[in-house]
């Protein structure tokens, strides 16, 4: 079973708060267009928005390994080693995110420091905003 990773932070293409439902044990999101509601897996979002942060990240693993190790007042190289070496295996990581999600405070955290994800009726994400960076072609879908 699968949880919605990014639950709270989903928005329509009108900037509505998308809302999750559950169908059985699948959670949807739904979205609200023009009245018809469309129910759209979870899974099929959170996929598209985790590949962009992998694109993100890609090349940049010991980089952000060593931020992480800084604020977490551990940046021996140990612990440098083994946070770059999980960063490098994300893809192992997935199925674990989609089934455990993110933590609330998490969640929450994100999005008060502005992220969101903007997805239209057939659960394309059209946006995904990412506190720090700046829109451009580089980052556009």
């Amino acid at each position: 079973m699968h949880k919605a990773v990014f639950q709270n932070l989903v928005y329509d293409e009108q900037g509505r708060p998308v809302e999750v439902a559950y169908i059985g044990q699948e959670p949807h999101y739904v979205v609200d267009d023009q009245g018809m509601k469309f129910h759209v897996p979870t899974e099929q979002v959170d996929r598209q928005v985790l590949r962009v942060f992998r694109e993100l990240m890609a090349g940049h693993e010991e980089f952000i390994g060593q931020e992480a190790a800084r604020l977490l007042g551990q940046d021996d190289p140990f612990t440098l080693a083994a946070i770059t070496t999980q960063l490098k295996q994300w893809d192992q990581h997935i199925e674990q995110l989609l089934t455990l999600g993110l933590p609330e405070d998490i969640r929450l955290w994100l999005g008060l420091m502005g992220f969101r994800v903007t997805i239209n009726f057939r659960g394309e994400v059209l946006d995904v905003r990412i506190p720090g960076l700046e829109a451009g072609p580089e980052n556009d879908f």
